[in-house]
């Protein structure tokens, strides 16, 4: 059955390889039940439990939906950077409701099916050229780095560089690096699960840091406990259907800001991470195409509409999933995994919340690597427009930390090249609709009013 559903034998994997890729892939974005209730938690009319328990039933929606739609290896959740947008910006700088920014992501999760079904997202996914494909999957390796380094403490800020080296005597500073060459060991001697093993080893090696006394709890700087337990542990339900229409009418302009740069950040997020993931993992066809695109964007935006529905914001496309492709993830099966172990989640939250960031820092550091690879293929000494845009992609990324911004600058300057150097006909139609929206983007930053 799992044969007929999924294609395992086609796409060269097997039920253990799939398994273990989905449990990689959730043990490397876990995290985000622990970031969405500390950032959405404390605004007005939701709780910590209650977008606990939406996070993770929304990410299993929606991960399911990847996996049946599209049968590939990508999860979903509520997305970093939309989230804090949501909960800093919108609900607390404009002071707009919560009821009011979710009815926002609603509408924001319809147009989205509206433009999957269109086949526009599908377009914008097959049709970005080649160099610029190589640049984003680059750039996406130096953007889950650069995530890594900082959840690890090995790079912090510093007022005079923006960035510096942390303590060294930190465990989390030590164990990270530790962690990566256990990877780094076990990939050598081509170990099943490298990555995976590499996470647990890391972890296992936090508690006995803690044991001992080296790894010292101090919630105030972020060092939770890494032995789970369940005291005073329960399970809240979600906040449903929390939507407020009136307010649109009374507040239109507001309304319709907020909804576009949801949409603008999350269209070029989400294609940004299924390019690179699928490029990573071979998953495009031989023109450079994503088979099935429009089932994969199609399930981005359901799993939207569903965590509206369920209290929370936008969710997206994990690039966290290129740590189970990297672990050898190929279908559909390794999203039903994933999806699973998030509705486990729901009863088994303290062991996996116990998983510290650094523990997960040598999965995407090495998945970096994995994916910044692909620099290898792109062209430097071809058409100049595919290589200034390629190199946009890649640098503007991690130094912006933003996929979206690096795939901005990246298109723009593509089309902007190719219409200075006499090269307009190369020009497609999606192309031309993406440079108007970076346009319209570009209009509404500069007078200050997004």
């Amino acid at each position: 059955m799992l044969e007929k559903l999924f294609k395992l034998k086609a796409n060269g994997t097997n039920v253990k390889t799939e398994i273990i890729a989905g449990v990689t892939t959730f043990l490397a974005m876990a995290y985000i039940l622990a970031v969405n209730p500390a950032y959405l938690g404390q605004i007005n009319g939701a709780t910590a439990g209650a977008i606990f328990t939406g996070t993770a039933i929304s990410a299993a929606i929606a991960t399911l939906c990847m996996a049946f739609f599209a049968n590939y290896p990508i999860a979903l959740a509520s997305g970093m950077g939309l989230n804090a947008f949501f909960a800093f910006t919108v609900c607390g700088a404009m002071g707009i409701p919560y009821s009011v920014a979710l009815t926002a992501v609603l509408v924001e999760g319809l147009i989205f099916i509206v433009l999957s079904l269109f086949k526009f997202r599908e377009a914008l996914v097959n049709q970005i050229p080649q160099n610029l494909k190589f640049g984003i999957t680059a750039g996406i390796g130096l953007f889950i780095t650069i995530i890594a380094l900082i959840n690890s403490g090995f790079v912090v800020d510093h007022p005079d560089t923006l960035i510096s080296i942390g303590t060294f005597s930190r465990p989390e500073f030590i164990l990270s690096i530790v962690g990566l060459l256990i990877i780094g060991v076990l990939h050598h001697f081509k170990v099943p699960g490298d990555i995976l093993l590499g996470i647990l080893a890391t972890w296992g090696l936090g508690i006995v840091a803690q044991l001992c006394g080296w790894y010292v709890v101090n919630p105030e700087i972020e060092a939770y406990s890494l032995i789970p337990t369940f005291s005073g542990f329960s399970i809240e339900a979600p906040i449903m259907f929390n939507f407020d229409f009136a307010y649109i009418g009374s507040h239109i302009s507001t309304f319709i800001i907020v909804v576009f740069t949801f949409l603008f950040t999350d269209i070029f997020d989400t294609v940004g991470t299924l390019i690179g993931v699928a490029e990573k993992g071979n998953l495009l066809n031989e023109k450079g195409e994503l088979p099935r695109a429009k089932g994969a964007l199609l399930a981005d935006a359901v799993g939207t509409c569903a965590g509206a529905s369920l209290g929370v914001p936008t969710v997206t496309s994990y690039v966290e999933s290129s740590a189970g492709v990297s672990a050898g993830g190929r279908t559909g099966l390794s999203s039903v995994v994933t999806a699973g172990l998030f509705l486990v989640s729901l009863v088994l939250s303290p062991v996996f919340l116990a998983i510290p960031k650094f523990a997960t820092t040598p999965a995407m550091l090495f998945v970096g690597l994995m994916m910044l690879s692909s620099v290898k293929k792109m062209k430097f000494d071809g058409d100049i427009a595919d290589v200034i845009g390629g190199f946009l992609a890649i640098v503007i990324m991690p130094f912006t930390y933003s996929i979206s911004n690096g795939i901005m600058f990246g298109m723009l300057s593509w089309t902007i090249l190719k219409v200075c150097t006499g090269k307009i006909r190369d020009v497609k139609p999606v192309m031309w609709i993406s440079t108007g929206l970076f346009v319209i983007y570009f209009v509404l930053k500069f007078i200050g009013i997004m």
